[in-house]
């Protein structure tokens, strides 16, 4: 649906409406589009152990504090 700007000012709740239940609804300045009202898409927060198996650690001593820190940031361990 394509709406002037004045037509959007004076039914903006009724655009919302529409936008809510799907339509897309472009607001136009001179006939010409300026910007759309669309229907959000929803994200779900991540939820605890998402990443399960999606992470890999390739050091098994990953935890141990580090002795020599220069060799470590020179990547030599």
């Amino acid at each position: 649906m394509k709406v002037s700007v004045a037509e959007a000012r004076n039914k903006f709740t009724k655009l919302l409406h529409a936008a809510e239940n799907g339509e897309r609804v472009t607001i136009c300045r001179h006939g010409k589009p300026v910007a759309d009202i669309v229907p959000t898409q929803e994200k779900e927060a991540p939820k605890f152990g998402t990443l399960k198996g999606e992470v890999v650690i390739h050091d098994p001593n990953w935890w141990k504090p580090q002795n020599d820190i220069e060799a470590w940031l020179r990547g030599d361990v």
